[in-house]
């Protein structure tokens, strides 16, 4: 019938966009290679939206930022993937010869970027946001390099557990942007409140729905065909678990849900399955998110302000514990979840990200502090047409 003409090309579009692995009996393994390529761009865009508008419109609950914090996003992803496309091109510390795979690289160092710049949102000009770009990336790759590339030999290829960026992403990008906030903060940043109203809590939540949703491709972004089902379905359901873990702890700790509380720790189990995502059950998976969930509610409601009196600075976005406490957590609850696991190369996987983000955050910071400091925090008007 004529309609088939019309319905075959349709039904081959919308199993290439569900990222389902399929052939007939004449395909070519060229054919297979490139509908795999055209799953792997989908799912790339679907990590693009979450770097501009999830991560964007997350960052956006500070009142008298907003402006500053959307246009930084802008700013930071549009240096950091060409920055890891030049360093990848010219095959400095590993690379691929797949653009896609170069390009879904790519974008989950800009992940990690826009979580380091979470810690010191507020406090960085705009042209200090590009320089710390142009710094964060290079540390980055060399800690990617190190952990999944077997650089220096500390860690043989493919002993490290990490798939979704647990520890090389989150942990990574979270602990980088404290040692960062350690130089930036200043005495009059550090006492002056993190002020939000209804409208920037309800982009906050706009941004951390954009998050949930599209986590899944993160997470499977680069996984085998055969893998992708499990992978997405154990990312959803860790969701589910930290998410319903922040409703209940919140609402135990603070005595009423905190919208500040649901729009961070929520994503925390997507943070802590990044490690094992295609390797574990759902059953486990469940119970990471739920995990997940509580240590960063906790983290938030009862360590949060601790810690910030602990070294007088302020992280803004909470970061150690949306993505760092979690992203620990993820990188060691494979040690005990995944058969087989090398124990010593996932501690000293975990070991060096912590010294090296940490060490080269506070040389970083100290580089972005010598091109001065903001006078008033959290504004847009410094820099900003606000009118």
């Amino acid at each position: 019938m004529p309609i088939n003409r019309y319905l075959l090309p349709v039904a081959f579009a919308l199993l290439a966009m569900t990222g389902v692995s399929f052939a007939t009996e004449a395909g070519s393994s060229e054919e297979l290679s490139s509908i795999i390529e055209v799953q792997k761009y989908f799912r790339s865009i679907h990590i693009m939206a979450m770097l501009l508008m999830g991560f964007g419109f997350l960052m956006v609950f500070v009142k008298k930022y907003g402006r500053s914090a959307i246009t930084a996003t802008f700013l930071l992803v549009s240096i950091s993937i060409p920055l890891y496309f030049l360093k990848d091109s010219l095959g400095l510390l590993g690379g691929v010869d797949s653009d896609i795979d170069r390009l879904i690289l790519a974008e989950f160092g800009a992940a990690s970027l826009l979580i380091c710049a979470g810690a010191v949102l507020g406090r960085l000009k705009m042209a200090q946001y590009l320089l710390l770009g142009l710094l964060f990336i290079p540390f980055y790759a060399f800690n990617e390099w190190i952990l999944l590339d077997g650089g220096f030999g500390l860690i043989e290829h493919g002993r490290f557990i990490d798939t979704g960026g647990s520890i090389v992403i989150h942990a990574f990008g979270a602990l980088f942007g404290i040692g960062v906030a350690f130089s930036m903060t200043t005495r009059k940043e550090y006492e002056t409140p993190v002020e939000s109203d209804d409208t920037s809590d309800r982009f906050s939540l706009l941004g951390s729905m954009m998050l949930w949703v599209f986590w899944p491709s993160f997470c499977a972004a680069l996984v085998a065909p055969s893998a992708i089902p499990a992978t997405i379905v154990n990312v959803i359901i860790a969701l589910c678990g930290s998410t319903l873990a922040t409703y209940a702890v919140s609402l135990k700790l603070r005595g009423k849900i905190s919208v500040a509380d649901i729009a961070n720790a929520a994503l925390a189990g997507g943070v802590a399955i990044g490690s094992t995502c295609d390797q574990v059950p759902v059953t486990y998976a469940f119970v990471i998110g739920i995990l997940a969930g509580t240590l960063s509610t906790v983290g938030f409601a009862a360590i949060q302000n601790w810690f910030h009196d602990l070294g007088k600075k302020v992280d803004t976005c909470g970061v150690l514990h949306l993505h760092g406490l979690p992203g620990l957590f993820g990188g060691l609850v494979a040690m005990v979840t995944v058969k087989g696991i090398h124990q010593g190369a996932q501690i000293t996987g975990i070991l060096v990200t912590i010294v090296l983000a940490i060490v080269s955050g506070l040389i970083v910071g100290k580089i972005l502090s010598l091109t001065g400091r903001r006078v008033e925090p959290y504004t847009d008007a410094e820099e900003l047409i606000v009118d």
